[in-house]
């Protein structure tokens, strides 16, 4: 089948399959171009919360398909690709958390989304970039557990004021971002405006206009009088920036920071997961009724 034909086609199954497409904005531009909702992880989230589909194909991660699997028990979801993984989610377990709760007893543990859900099902409440400070600051207690994304918690840590206690985690593609990188970013673009994500490194934080997550960014863009700006994350978010602001220039803080696992999805995979309807991906009853009370209160926090 021709790449042409291949967009007609899985609209085509979609409809037979009473499916809906949901893809993060690190998706290749042709992934995005086809989906139904675009958006960031928490986004998405919801969006499987609310669809009425029969089927949810989830363009982006592992640990995503597993958090629409732990809100829509009802539905099935299918991840085109079963290797796209996350190495930050992988960086921690559901041992390492019982180890920190019981080194720290009586602390609320919050996991970032980018988490297992058997992780998730030992923590508190979940939160994602977009919230995360907000999660932060509903919490009463002056000192939480924060895992796994240490950069991140470092930046909650300067915003909320609470005592963090971190994981060593750290998303590898954020952290290809360098100040070097947007020194140059900014000389050869002078007057651009920089947005970085807040996974990125702290003393690339610190060179910021504004940190925030992805879906903040597309906000930040659409109100912003500027028209040129320098993009602090993965530079597939680049391809929507650009779609839907088209009088607008943007340019990637590091061309490097590609992350392969958010490229693994392709056409063909997407076709062929709704002709086979698979690869599946669901979470056991028991971990996931313990990841809900998390993931849900990630949600009312939103």
């Amino acid at each position: 089948m021709k790449d042409a034909e291949m967009p007609e086609k899985i609209a085509e199954l979609k409809k037979q399959r009473k499916a809906v497409i949901l893809a993060h904005n690190y998706q290749l531009p042709e992934i995005q171009d086809i989906a139904d909702y675009l958006g960031d992880s928490l986004e998405l989230s919801r969006m499987a919360a609310k669809t009425d589909a029969e089927v949810v194909v989830f363009c982006g991660v592992h640990f995503m398909a597993e958090t629409a699997s732990i809100i829509c028990p009802d539905k099935k979801v299918l991840l085109p690709d079963i290797n796209a993984g996350c190495p930050l989610a992988n960086m921690i377990t559901p041992s390492d958390v019982r180890k920190l709760k019981e080194k720290y007893p009586g602390r609320p543990v919050v996991s970032y989304v980018n988490t297992s859900a058997e992780v998730k099902a030992e923590t508190d409440v979940a939160c994602t970039s977009a919230n995360a400070i907000k999660v932060i600051n509903s919490i009463k207690d002056d000192e939480i557990i924060f895992v796994p994304d240490k950069y991140l918690a470092d930046y909650v840590r300067k915003q909320t004021g609470k005592r963090i206690i971190h994981w060593e985690g750290y998303c590898p593609t954020h952290v290809k971002i360098l100040p070097e990188d947007v020194s140059a970013a900014k000389k050869a673009h002078p007057g651009a405006r920089v947005m970085v994500h807040p996974e990125c490194r702290s003393d690339v934080i610190d060179m910021a206009d504004a940190v925030i997550s992805t879906s903040g960014m597309v906000r930040y863009v659409k109100e912003a009088d500027g028209r040129e700006f320098i993009i602090g994350t993965e530079t597939g978010l680049i391809h929507r920036l650009k779609k839907e602001n088209p009088g607008k220039e943007f340019f990637p803080a590091s061309p490097h920071a590609v992350c392969p696992n958010m490229k693994s999805i392709t056409l063909e995979k997407v076709l062929w997961s709704l002709e086979d309807m698979k690869p599946e991906v669901s979470v056991p009853e028991n971990i996931r009724k313990a990841a809900l009370r998390s993931v849900n209160r990630m949600l009312e926090l939103a």
